[in-house]
């Protein structure tokens, strides 16, 4: 066989056997199509840009962030054609009337849809035999228009309006379960009760020190079958001890405030949580608390090993904003149901990111944090460019190249974090200072 010829039979399987668009492979069109439908918000009459079509936009837009929005468009060939079968491009205010007029409630339940849905597909960290999460706050700053300013601002001297989202994380792939978000005006605590049942059974969900809530946290251990959080202490923080299992490991019971208890009725005087101190080579004693409260079935070593899994949520942070939303932290949308939709669409596209490293990890034997988010992120935005208008004999030099690309996201190793404070770098000074000269 002419090396010709195997390449035209492996492009033939390719295209008979693969999804290209990262999409589609992830989000199958019945899960659009019920999405619409289950918000009433599909279309009626046959249009050139139906409301299925505008939600893989916003899809789009949320994964190809340097681009217009008529070029996303154009991209995914998301127009059908005309009455007479002619295909010419969507005007820029179509394509942004299309996009208003679906609002963000379809892409609110398709996160829902499939969140649940790839939830099942990938695996957790687990200690003790419970799945390990990590919930935390992050900011999305907003155009200033007279819309976004309903969600107030982070600071008096904020230039921008910001939305205050709060996520549950697998920590183990960073794939997000559930997700609200907001004014700013709202606390994390806030948001993070509308997560109340997200969590899935048999689980550990680790929370940083600002959620600190007797509410919160009765209700989060409450609402499934062992479904367990942990969170680090406040240096002042009233308790009594009610029994010791060594030195630094303890049943502790603390009081609920007045204010908690007019806001709960239900919630008693005390509530109970095992206390973990952490002794640091500074002398200093930190720790944390947690409703795995029974030493035999939950012990310290493990308890403490996962401890230090609450960075991941930051780290996952960081990767959507420095490399998928490109370091340009404002918003595009110019009115306050506008960002709602392009938060979830950004939300949603984030999670496919994660899928694919998921599956580039589990196809080199490797953990999926170990896969490069940014050069993922790259491979999946290329599926778009290089498919489109490519002739089909460049298809199997291309597929080869993103083979040997998948060996190369593997990232090295990561250490160990060691259990010292963390350091906060000296603010540098706004003006240059002439040191005094010392005598020698």
């Amino acid at each position: 066989m002419s090396e010709f010829s195997k390449e035209l039979q492996i492009t033939a399987e390719f295209c008979q056997d693969h999804y290209i668009d990262a999409f589609s492979k992830h989000i199958p069109v019945e899960w659009i199509e019920e999405a619409v439908q289950q918000t009433g918000k599909a279309s009626v009459r046959r249009r050139r840009f139906p409301a299925e079509q505008a939600v893989w936009l916003v899809l789009g837009i949320g994964l190809l962030r340097n681009r217009s929005i008529q070029d996303v468009c154009d991209k995914l060939e998301l127009a059908f054609p005309d009455a007479k079968g002619e295909l010419p491009p969507l005007a820029t205010s179509s394509i942004i009337k299309g996009k208003e007029k679906l609002g963000f409630e379809p892409l609110r339940y398709l996160f829902k849809l499939t969140a649940s849905q790839w939830e099942k597909q990938h695996k957790f960290d687990e200690v003790c035999g419970l799945k390990v999460l990590s919930v935390d706050g992050t900011q999305f700053k907003a155009q200033n228009t007279p819309s976004n300013q309903e969600f107030g601002f982070a600071q008096r001297s904020a230039s921008f309006p910001s939305v205050l989202a709060v996520t549950l994380m697998s920590t183990r792939s960073h794939v997000l379960s559930d997700a609200a978000f907001g004014p700013v005006s709202n606390s994390e605590i806030h948001y993070a009760q509308q997560l109340v049942g997200s969590a899935p059974d048999n689980s550990l969900t680790l929370f940083d020190r600002g959620f600190m809530s007797a509410e919160l946290f009765m209700s989060w251990e409450g609402c499934g079958e062992n479904t367990h959080w942990l969170t680090p202490i406040k240096s002042k923080m009233n308790y009594e001890i009610i029994e010791s299992y060594t030195d630094y490991d303890h049943l502790i019971e603390m009081p609920i405030s007045p204010q908690a208890r007019k806001q709960a009725p239900y919630l008693g005087k005390t509530w109970r949580a095992r206390l973990v101190l952490i002794p640091s080579p500074k002398g200093e004693i930190k720790g944390f608390i947690t409703s795995c409260l029974c030493p035999k079935a939950y012990p310290l070593k493990e308890i403490l090993d996962v401890y230090w899994q609450r960075w991941e949520i930051e780290q996952g942070y960081g990767e959507l904003k420095q490399y998928q939303l490109a370091n340009k932290p404002i918003l595009r949308s110019l009115k306050k149901d506008g960002i709602y939709q392009e938060i979830w669409g950004i939300l949603i596209s984030y999670n496919i990111v994660r899928l694919e490293m998921a599956a580039m990890a589990k196809e080199h034997k490797v953990e999926p944090l170990r896969i490069s988010f940014i050069n993922a992120l790259y491979l999946i935005q290329d599926e778009f460019i290089w498919c489109d208008g490519r002739s089909p004999g460049t298809i199997p030099k291309k597929l080869k190249a993103l083979r040997e690309n998948g060996k190369r996201l593997i990232l090295p190793r990561k250490r160990k974090r060691l259990s010292y404070p963390r350091a906060v770098l000296k603010r540098p000074a706004k003006y240059p200072s002439r040191e005094k000269a010392t005598r020698s």
